[in-house]
């Protein structure tokens, strides 16, 4: 998971006060690697391995305010790098809610795991390998909410079909950072800046 903003149009919505208090809960330096640590409180990317990054603290905070997590919700985290946003969602989503994070670099995942075990110990949230020619988690779909920290070239519609009525999904795309409603069978799509991400693998 890579991302930096580079314009306006990030929105700061009603959730902020939920968002700002998952930040406090779930510092970001146990999500990094042991030497770049002292530098958590850097508002910039930070590699964590295999060409990935920890991204940018602006990014995360501006992708929840759009996402508009609530407490109870059923959250799909694709990119889960770090497990830091997968931490973040569960501290969103509360008791009651359920995060999955797919991670496609395997050599992510067991640091991953262990810093979102220690930070989320109640089992609301874990991380999976991504499966091979799979994107998302289609088994274990309808979703309200879905997070994905990587750049798409279009509109995934594998991902959207994951979406419950009212799901909300927040994607870049094309250098855009998208807010994805389902609607039945419309989607309402809004655009709200633009940002740097390492690509979307979207053909498995």
């Amino acid at each position: 998971m890579t991302g930096a903003f580079h314009g306006s149009g990030a929105d700061h919505g009603s959730g902020g006060d939920r968002v700002a208090e998952a930040f406090r809960a779930v510092p970001r330096a146990p999500f990094l690697p042991v030497g770049l640590r002292r530098r958590a409180g850097q508002d910039e990317p930070l590699p964590i391995g295999e060409g990935q990054t920890n991204s940018q603290p602006t990014t995360v905070w501006n992708m929840l305010h759009l996402l508009g997590v609530r407490e109870g919700d059923r959250v799909l985290d694709v990119g889960a790098g770090s497990g830091w946003t997968t931490a973040l969602l569960a501290q969103l989503v509360g008791p009651t809610g359920t995060v999955l994070g797919i991670e496609r670099q395997a050599s992510l995942l067991g640091p991953a795991r262990g810093a979102l075990e220690a930070a989320v110990p109640d089992g609301r949230a874990e991380i999976r390998e991504a499966r091979p020619g799979v994107l998302g988690a289609p088994a274990d779909a309808p979703f309200d909410r879905i997070l994905v920290s990587a750049g798409a070239h279009q509109r995934p519609p594998e991902l959207v079909a994951q979406l419950g009525e009212d799901g909300v999904m927040v994607i870049p795309i094309r250098g855009v950072m998208h807010r994805l409603v389902r609607r039945g069978d419309t989607v309402l799509d809004t655009q709200h800046g633009r940002y740097l991400f390492v690509p979307l693998v979207e053909d498995g």
